[in-house]
């Protein structure tokens, strides 16, 4: 099953970066696109959507409409984490 989720607070690839090893983690997904966007999130999982959308949320990364000042402040940290663990930038 492919879920869609509209995430806030998407700025840059060590954002994606951390989206796409947290949500890995997860049991049962088995993929993760985000869109060149940065707000659309295509999680393949043998899974709930609620978990999915409930790790975003822990990260930074709140469904679109659900965004607060303690997301934002989570979004750069897990931003900057996912930053120095990317090789690539």
């Amino acid at each position: 099953m492919i879920h869609t989720i509209e995430v806030e607070n998407i700025k840059c690839g060590g954002c994606m970066n951390t989206i796409r090893q947290a949500i890995g983690k997860i049991e049962g997904v088995k993929g993760v696109e985000i869109e060149e966007n940065k707000t659309t999130i295509h999680i393949e999982a043998e899974t709930d959507r609620g978990p999915l959308v409930e790790k975003l949320a822990s990260l930074g990364y709140p469904e679109l409409g659900n965004n607060n000042l303690l997301h934002q402040a989570k979004s750069f940290v897990s931003c900057a984490i996912g930053r120095m663990s990317d090789p690539v930038e």
